[in-house]
């Protein structure tokens, strides 16, 4: 079997594989908790908030995709498993049944903001040795932070 191989020095790699493989996983989940809370809000703004979640699940799952094949490119293979996404996230586990509208964005608010946080650690990380990963994680933090605002301001008093 032949394997796929990085012109990327091994530290550069690992730095790298381990920034695309958190990000992996935290869009995965990211996409899941944002389909869960879609599929069981409830209250005066469901339409509104319903459409936005799955906003935030295309996105998420864009990203995913192409962090992965990002990851594949460089030899690293991608894990995006179900136990590992579970194993590795730093998004809270999301309440199960009916949510109201104000608790969903909520919900959404603080997953947006963990997976945010997260990100900007990987840019700091990933900067300094691989521009063109960086700019994949730009990008994305850049779309989540987008989405962070509108749902802060969905609840704003």
């Amino acid at each position: 079997m032949s394997t796929v191989k990085s012109t990327l020095p091994d530290s550069t790699l690992k730095v790298v594989g381990e920034a695309l493989q958190g990000a992996l996983v935290d869009l995965v989940d990211l996409s899941l908790v944002a389909k869960q809370t879609h599929w069981n809000v409830i209250g005066p703004r469901f339409r509104s908030v319903h459409l936005q979640l799955d906003e935030v699940v295309t996105t998420a799952r864009t990203h995913s995709d192409t962090v992965a094949e990002r990851s594949a490119a460089l030899g690293v293979p991608p894990d995006g498993r179900a136990a590992t996404v579970a194993a590795t996230t730093g998004i809270h586990t999301v309440a199960d049944g009916w949510q109201r509208d104000t608790d969903a964005v909520r919900t959404l608010v603080d997953a947006l903001g963990a997976v945010i946080v997260r990100m900007r650690e990987r840019l700091d990380e990933v900067g300094p040795v691989d521009s063109v990963s960086e700019d994949v994680l730009i990008q994305i933090t850049k779309d989540l932070e987008k989405h962070h605002w509108m749902f802060q301001a969905e609840n704003a008093s």
